[in-house]
């Protein structure tokens, strides 16, 4: 994803285009089980995707409870660019697409259905950490004319309830740009980053001095320090960046890592965590 974004920016496409065609490399990979075609099903067997998008200028476009449409963060950016709404929703965002064009797809692949079918002989709902159960892509890029734009889609909780949804399509919570200061995505259990609005959070941490990492941190600190937070049981991590370029990632546990591409090399780096 990261190699299709950067190709994009080295050719002098918008930052824009460079994430969305990154989200689309996972949305279209059925072996990744928590994002796009071959998602694992909410507790009924039904593939439901949630995503956004969010460009320098401050639009954005978020799709959810999405069925039959493997890129739903294509469909995101054509609900910010050709309607004068922000947020679209099951039945008539799937109807939306379709007259954009695009096709009805089964999502729902082979394994993920007989997963789903094993899952329900106990039908027990126990996230794992760091295990593609809540998996998120966020992919935030900056290109020459040093515009953010950032992305995040998914298939959201493995066996959800129906009409679930995380923070994966919540501008401020799984998303946040502000051109003038950078931008954060979220991954993770969806509930706990909107109660802290988590992304929003990092991106203002930002306006106020602190470094894409520092304010990570503090985001993550906010949720672990709430007096009702069951942290250990669950997993959270932020990725940001700032109008310099500067990065930072960090998780709540081990596990959590950020691929960044930067002067032509592809790396792949583990995050720093709350250590408890």
């Amino acid at each position: 994803a990261t190699k299709k974004a950067w190709d994009l920016l080295e050719s002098g496409s918008s930052s824009l285009d460079a994430v969305e065609q990154g989200c689309m490399i996972e949305e279209a990979d059925v072996n990744n089980q928590s994002v796009g075609k071959g998602g694992l099903p909410d507790r009924d067997g039904n593939v439901t995707l949630d995503a956004c998008i969010m460009n320098s200028k401050g639009d954005c476009g978020s799709v959810v409870y999405l069925k039959n449409i493997t890129h739903a963060i294509s469909v995101a950016r054509k609900i910010m660019e050709e309607t004068p709404h922000v947020m679209l929703a099951g039945v008539g965002a799937e109807k939306f697409a379709y007259s954009l064009g695009y096709k009805k797809e089964k999502l729902l692949t082979d394994k993920s259905r007989l997963d789903w079918l094993d899952w329900k002989l106990k039908s027990e709902y126990k996230p794992i950490i760091n295990i593609e159960n809540h998996d998120t892509i966020g992919m935030l890029a900056i290109d020459k004319n040093g515009d953010i734009s950032g992305g995040c889609t998914t298939s959201g909780l493995a066996y959800k309830m129906s009409g679930r949804v995380g923070d994966s399509p919540i501008i401020g919570s799984g998303l946040f740009i502000d051109n003038e200061v950078g931008g954060a995505v979220a991954t993770g259990l969806g509930e706990e980053v909107v109660k802290t609005v988590g992304s929003f959070l990092v991106v203002e941490l930002m306006r106020n001095g602190y470094s894409p990492q520092k304010a990570c941190e503090e985001a993550i600190r906010r949720i672990v320090s709430k007096k009702n937070s069951n942290y250990k049981d669950f997993q959270v991590g932020y990725i940001a960046i700032n109008k310099s370029g500067e990065t930072g990632s960090y998780s709540i546990h081990d596990g959590f890592s950020m691929t960044k591409y930067e002067n032509n090399l592809n790396k792949t780096f583990k995050s720093n965590y709350y250590s408890g």
